[in-house]
């Protein structure tokens, strides 16, 4: 449990922090329908996803869980099993229940947050994109979009589902060349929620029975 945000994070949600070198190339469809996504996520005052989580490997899920996750502006938390993540702009807090642990750290130059418009974002320069077509996906008639590295990064394809009328993400898909799988599906959103001010402050107050450590 103790490295199972770092996988959502670190391995699903692989945002551009990287610079790479190679071009990137990207069909105006794809284009027009990644770009109208992050635009709409930007220009929302904050957002919440129920999410299943879902992992595998040969390609086929095995494993789901559900999750939640907030996000206003660059701060975010997300919470998943008995795992708590939260980011307040400035530094990562990384809360284990079940082993009553708390490791605090500021985010580096390779971290991914949890973020779909961070992850929206990073296809301009690490992937090349295809428009693939229209799949129903839970329910949604969704743009297929097809996302391929530049560069060897361990990931065989990620396939993109958009509900574009709605401008809104329906499932991500990240298939490894290791033949392993992760899914995160939207099951629920919303958007410009009065949330509470602390809803993405770290009370350490609340976890004196915690081993907290910091990096």
């Amino acid at each position: 449990m103790k490295k199972f945000i770092y996988r959502i994070t670190l391995s699903l949600m692989v945002a551009g922090t990287t610079t790479l070198l190679h071009a990137q190339k990207a069909d105006a469809k794809s284009k027009q329908i990644l770009d109208g996504v992050t635009a709409n996520y930007k220009s929302k005052k904050n957002s919440y996803f129920k999410f299943s989580f879902g992992s595998g490997t040969n390609g086929q899920v095995n494993k789901t869980e559900t999750g939640i996750y907030y996000a206003q502006g660059d701060k975010y938390k997300l919470k998943i099993m008995e795992t708590e993540q939260i980011f307040d702009g400035n530094k990562i807090y990384n809360i284990n229940e079940e082993d009553m642990e708390v490791t605090i750290a500021k985010p580096n130059g390779s971290d991914a947050l949890f973020s779909p418009v961070n992850y929206l974002d990073s296809y301009k320069k690490d992937f090349n994109v295809t428009y693939v077509g229209k799949r129903m996906v839970n329910g949604v008639n969704a743009d297929f979009i097809k996302l391929t590295p530049v560069k060897n990064n361990g990931l065989k394809h990620v396939y993109v589902f958009v509900d574009s009328a709605n401008k809104q993400l329906v499932k991500l898909e990240q298939h490894g060349t290791n033949k392993d799988v992760s899914v995160i599906a939207i099951k629920d959103y919303k958007e410009n929620q009065n949330l509470a001010a602390d809803m993405f402050t770290f009370n350490k107050a609340k976890y004196q029975n915690y081993v907290v450590t910091e990096l």
